[in-house]
């Protein structure tokens, strides 16, 4: 097999095959022998290309995968679907789609790339060897509570990718209190030398708060808020017994 040298190096596959020139941060998330990851990057910084190549990577050298993509909509999810629609076509494959899902691509392997509805009803029934959510920071919790039964008999990998919206949602949690062995990179903007040092200076100077989440990937206080979003989660409690009135007169 004459590809056979990048079945196990996802990095020299994205530089050769598919002309793509991965730095540092990005090489970390194609290695291979994670099983749980989150990727908290700014905007542009090129995660869902990136995952995209994580994906064409896991569909191609491994026959029968079912590597899907769930995202905030099924037209987000299908933005990365199209990114490995064309880096398949760099490898000679030709795409087509699986007969059964809208936005999918099957593999003459039997492989299939799929991105699945935004919707936890219409979910269901599928099984993932590898599971990407995309914009996770926007996708709803029950969504990423649907998807990720998906794994539970394939031992399948999970990946997270977002920039921040705020202290709230799974996103967050996982980031900052998941217990499972998540391989956290943070990939802000200072750091990627893609980005033009004076648009960061402007943008900083628009809105420090928004920059601070979008290029700076901190998980700042909403804005408007009155509370701390995170303090008033932490104060939650379902043992806490409810108050129920007495007396027949209290309502008049």
């Amino acid at each position: 097999m004459k590809d056979a040298k990048y079945a196990f190096d996802p990095t020299l596959f994205a530089r050769e095959r598919l002309e793509f020139p991965v730095d540092a941060q990005q090489e970390k998330v194609l290695a291979l022998g994670h099983s749980r990851g989150i990727l908290n990057c700014s905007r542009q910084w090129g995660k869902s290309t990136t995952m995209a190549i994580k994906a064409v990577h896991r569909a191609y050298f491994v026959p029968k995968s079912q590597v899907l993509v769930v995202g905030p909509s099924e037209r987000q999810s299908g933005e990365l679907v199209a990114k490995a629609r064309e880096f398949l076509r760099m490898v000679g494959v030709k795409p087509r789609g699986d007969g059964r899902n809208a936005t999918s691509i099957l593999l003459p392997n039997g492989s299939r790339i799929v991105a699945l509805p935004n919707l936890e009803k219409n979910i269901r029934g599928f099984t993932a060897s590898m599971l990407l959510v995309d914009e996770a920071a926007r996708v709803p919790d029950d969504l990423y509570d649907a998807v990720r039964p998906m794994l539970a008999v394939s031992r399948g990998e999970l990946w997270l990718m977002s920039t921040p919206d705020g202290k709230r949602g799974f996103f967050y949690e996982e980031w900052t209190n998941g217990t499972e062995a998540w391989l956290r990179i943070a990939a802000t903007a200072l750091e990627c030398p893609r980005y033009p040092t004076e648009f960061l200076a402007i943008e900083r100077k628009r809105n420090e708060a928004k920059f601070r989440q979008e290029y700076l990937c901190e998980f700042v206080f909403q804005e408007g808020a009155m509370f701390d979003e995170a303090v008033v989660r932490r104060s939650l409690s379902d043992d806490v017994e409810p108050f129920v009135p007495r007396g027949k007169n209290l309502w008049r």
